[in-house]
């Protein structure tokens, strides 16, 4: 492993440190309000083009496991928005 692959798990860590702490987020607040969807799934096709990237050019480091758990960790972030986003509709009709 090269110092570059080193940094670039680094740089993947440190994005993956936020994504657990947005889901929690995301299921205890049970509200889209402030989230973007449009984000997320930017987000995720970065991270499918990562994970493309990688495996072409046959890199797997420990970069690609954690491109791999990052993508897991948005997707159920989206899949949360739209759990929530259904929540809100439901209490909009209450008022």
């Amino acid at each position: 492993m090269d110092i570059a692959d080193i940094l670039e798990t680094a740089m993947i860590l440190s994005f993956g440190i936020s994504w657990p702490l947005s889901l929690i987020r995301s299921w205890r607040s049970r509200t889209a309000r402030g989230k973007s969807i449009g984000f997320c799934v930017l987000v995720f096709f970065g991270y499918i083009c990562g994970i493309t990237g990688k495996t072409i050019s046959h890199n797997f480091n420990m970069a690609y496991c954690f491109y791999w758990l990052n993508l897991f960790m948005v997707g159920g972030d989206i899949i949360l928005w739209f759990r929530n986003r259904k929540l809100d509709r439901k209490e909009d009709r209450k008022d």
